[in-house]
């Protein structure tokens, strides 16, 4: 009787998991992803994965110094963060490249908005977007001694044929880290076997995805095509890496499934009726910045609120 007179301060669930573990566990779920990029791409790739990531620990840790801020670098987050941002960029980027994106991605996405759990929007993606549109021939230049050709969504948004097996294995040009789609779903089963993640968000925005392709790619049911457009780009990294990030997703249940859905339909509109042949950074950056929105009108009402009124 007298354990159940104790009184303690909340939370009274507590869970020991904890945001180094699970930065962790992403950081392992990204290492086949980047293994092949370095594989594919070379030296190249490896200088941009270790640059990135030096950038985005080493501007943390200089930024809550001089703020006199407690030292953060140890949860892992910005390692999560230099890493997605590096295999977001070609392997034919300036070393400089990686360190204006990374120090965009920490100091003005993350740190400005309050740090870890305050960013209003995915930091690899906010920079990859920022040097998109400031950088964007070098960030769209993706010819190498192994691939000259354009990407395959390019190519496939031309009406060329494209190897589907060579987009599914990794053999194509792109981005470091966005080419295998093998190595990226190893990733995933990773962190869905381990609880990080699961299939709401990323299940639901490929279905949607998949369904806008049917309705409005001119192709109907044509598993050829899908199946390029799953295998290509940044699509399986960005639903099962980015879109899944725990700051910048909704935390109701149904707004995850609308979110997903948002997601979907504007990769879509992105690909199929925009100019460019990706649009998943900027379908997950938008997405980002409704999901406020999605919370509020998903939230469930407090108990004895919202009924009549007699």
């Amino acid at each position: 009787m007298s354990d159940l007179m104790k009184v303690s301060s909340n939370p009274h669930i507590r869970s020991k998991v904890t945001t180094k573990s699970i930065m962790l566990a992403v950081v392992v779920a990204l290492l086949p992803a980047a293994g092949f990029g370095i594989y594919n791409f070379g030296l190249d790739a490896l200088i941009l994965i270790l640059v990135t990531i030096a950038t985005t620990v080493l501007t943390e840790y200089l930024y809550e110094k001089a703020m006199h801020k407690p030292v953060t670098i140890g949860d892992f987050s910005a390692v999560v963060t230099g890493l997605l941002l590096a295999l977001n960029l070609p392997s034919t980027a300036p070393w400089w490249i990686a360190v204006i994106g990374g120090v965009f991605a920490i100091l003005v996405v993350k740190m400005l908005f309050g740090g870890l759990g305050q960013n209003f929007m995915n930091p690899a993606l906010g920079a990859r977007c920022f040097l998109l549109i400031s950088y964007t021939s070098i960030m769209c230049n993706f010819q190498t001694d192994t691939y000259t050709g354009a990407t395959p969504l390019a190519a496939l948004k031309a009406g060329e044929d494209v190897n589907i097996l060579d987009m599914v294995i990794g053999r194509t040009a792109g981005t470091i880290g966005e080419t295998s789609m093998i190595a990226i779903v190893i990733g995933a089963c990773f962190l869905l076997l381990l609880g990080v993640i699961d299939l709401r968000i990323p299940g639901t925005y490929l279905v949607s995805f998949i369904i806008f392709l049917i309705l409005f790619g001119g192709h109907g049911v044509d598993p050829a095509f899908i199946s390029a457009h799953l295998a290509g780009g940044g699509l399986m990294l960005g639903a099962f890496f980015m879109a899944t990030d725990y700051v910048t997703r909704p935390i109701t249940k149904k707004g995850q499934y609308l979110y997903g859905i948002f997601l979907g339909v504007l990769t879509g509109i992105f690909r199929i009726f925009g100019p460019s042949a990706e649009g998943v950074s900027y379908a997950i950056i938008i997405g980002n910045l409704i999901v406020p929105l999605i919370e509020k009108v998903t939230l469930p009402k407090a108990f004895g609120k919202g009924g009549e009124r007699s």
